[in-house]
Order: C-alpha cells, then structure tokens, then sequence
C-alpha cells in the first residue's frame, strides 16, 4: 500500500487534500524542501514535473 505523507508545490492551486501542503517560491526550494521532507518522513520524493513534487510511504 502507498501512501501520499506530504506534497510540495511551487502553485498552491494545483494541489488540495488531506496530506500537509508546503508551499515554496523557487524551484530551488522545491528540491530542497522535499528532500529534506523525504529523509524527516523516511518517504520517497516524486517529481511530478509540474512545478510539484509528492512525498509517499510505501508499506
């Protein structure tokens, strides 16, 4: 089973739902922040291309 633990996006309208949300303002950051989410979360990051990147836990 997959779960989605958190997502990180560079444009708060294309995302919602009930995994915490973090918003950031550069790409940059976007990298930064999900890596880090990914190693606090012991999750995997996964780019969506859009300017989003989802943390999910596999079990």
């Amino acid at each position: 089973m997959t779960q989605i633990v958190a997502i990180v996006t560079l444009t708060k309208e294309n995302v919602g739902g009930g995994a915490p949300i973090f918003i950031v303002d550069q790409e940059e950051d976007l990298q930064k922040m999900s890596f880090s989410l990914e190693k606090i979360l012991d999750a995997n990051a996964h780019d969506l291309k859009n300017g989003t990147m989802i943390l999910v836990k596999h079990t």
